[in-house]
């Protein structure tokens, strides 16, 4: 196992992979609805100020973990508390990531199924049809699972071939053209006639829209865009060399990751306006509102309407690919190192595994809708456990970890490459990651259960 168990092989490869870890189906599709849910500009600019304060300090806590253990999640934190009850905040992290993986497939497979849609002109027609067209995919038990299935395996390709064929090689050629895609598509939407609106909606800020809500609301998507408690971005951080900065990393992942965030945003708001839909569709803006949006915009050139849908769901599929390698590796790193067996085998065990939970998780919003809990789908209890407990939970431990049970010398250490780079805002970070994290983290807990 130690010959598989490798550093990145470039700097480049590193943060490709890294961001390709943290941007995902959470920028591209959660982002812009919040977004727009939220009042535009003012929100980003609250969303800004959270990844700084909270983002960045809980990644490079996660940062800090992953290269000092040089293991998966669960032993890095084993080797850290030197396998006290501690360590069961890393077997969190690895849960987390397993469950999330599951689900998480089902909602990635969705965007196979429209760039399928796209290829035929499914999504060319009545708007009726089309806005239906989600309802009645969603309500079908084979497409949905046959999806799920096929974005688990292409994950699982990538995944056997390791840590440097396989993600890095990988990410070195997804992230380079989601970004290619998502350029092209913004200056198509920003042409569009009255395009200036949803320009005006993003970057015009509305200090009237800003309350509690909103507040705790851009807390909570900086933590789900960066990825952080899910056991990836510690696992990735195994893969480290020790002459990593960990602070520019994490800086430079949180740029990138806002970056395709905010350009999402300018994606599809301009594009909103143009054809008079309402900004704050809320989650079903990407897969009900979304393709009605390009029809209605390119009315005039259906062609390039056409184009641009497929496009956007090539990018969407991207997004949501390179989050599921960095899902999958998490559990994959576990299963390897903690049974002692190959990592072809480790890969199977995930996917033939997740598959299983993703099936399930699709079929509770169709043909199996009796399978339910207070309510909720199988799906939206996977959902609602792993993002609105497993976590905070986990980042809040992870902060007091790093904050006050790991000796100082040894983060400080870590933190500057043993003395190599500077330390300045150490201070920052320790106070940051004792004090404001976790604080911030728990309000966003006790929030959405009402209880402030």
């Amino acid at each position: 196992m130690s010959e598989e168990r490798v550093n990145f092989g470039s700097k480049i490869g590193m943060i490709l992979a890294t961001a390709g870890c943290a941007v995902g189906l959470g920028n591209v599709w959660r982002f812009p609805y919040m977004t727009g849910e939220n009042g535009g500009g003012a929100f980003i600019l609250v969303y800004l100020g959270c990844v700084l304060l909270l983002g960045i300090p809980c990644m490079v806590s996660e940062f800090i973990i992953g290269r000092h253990g040089a293991a998966n999640t669960y032993r890095a934190y084993s080797k850290l508390s030197k396998g006290n009850a501690w360590k069961y905040v890393g077997l969190l992290g690895v849960v987390t990531g397993f469950l999330i993986t599951g689900y998480y497939a089902v909602v990635s497979g969705w965007c196979l199924q429209y760039i399928y849609a796209s290829i035929i002109g499914e999504l060319h027609g009545n708007p009726a049809y089309v806005a239906h067209y989600f309802e009645d995919f969603s309500q079908s038990p084979i497409r949905p699972v046959f999806w799920t299935v096929v974005i688990l395996l292409i994950t699982h390709f990538v995944i056997v071939h390791g840590v440097r064929g396989g993600i890095e090689k990988a990410s070195k050629l997804m992230m380079p053209t989601l970004f290619v895609l998502l350029l092209v598509i913004v200056a198509a939407s920003c042409m569009l006639p009255g395009a200036s609106k949803g320009m005006d909606f993003l970057f015009h800020p509305d200090f009237s829209k800003l309350n509690s809500n909103v507040f705790l609301g851009a807390l909570g998507q900086s933590f789900y865009s960066l990825s952080i408690a899910m056991g990836c971005i510690c696992t990735y951080a195994s893969y480290y060399s020790r002459q990593t900065n960990l602070l520019n990393s994490a800086v430079q992942v949180s740029v990138v990751d806002t970056l395709v965030a905010i350009l999402a945003g300018l994606m599809i708001f301009p594009a909103a306006f143009s054809a008079g839909i309402s900004p704050d569709s809320g989650p079903s803006l990407v897969f009900i509102t979304l393709p009605n949006v390009f029809n209605q915009a390119f009315a005039g050139m259906p062609v390039v309407g056409w184009i641009i849908a497929l496009m956007f769901y090539i990018l969407l599929a991207l997004a949501a690919l390179t989050s599921l390698m960095s899902l999958h590796e998490v559990s994959t790193a576990f299963f390897f190192e903690e049974l002692n067996i190959s990592r072809g085998t480790g890969a199977v065990i995930v996917t033939v595994s997740t598959s299983i939970i993703g099936a399930f998780c699709s079929l509770s919003m169709g043909p199996m809708d009796y399978l339910q809990v207070a309510g909720k789908s199988l799906f939206d209890i996977f959902d609602f456990v792993t993002g609105q407990i497993f976590l905070p939970i986990g980042g809040f431990l992870t902060c007091l970890f790093i904050g006050w049970y790991i000796p100082k010398k040894l983060v400080k250490d870590e933190f500057t490459n043993w003395g190599t780079v500077s330390g300045r805002f150490f201070g920052t970070y320790l106070f940051l990651v004792r004090f404001i994290c976790p604080l911030a983290i728990l309000g966003i807990f006790l929030h959405q259960f009402g209880w402030i």
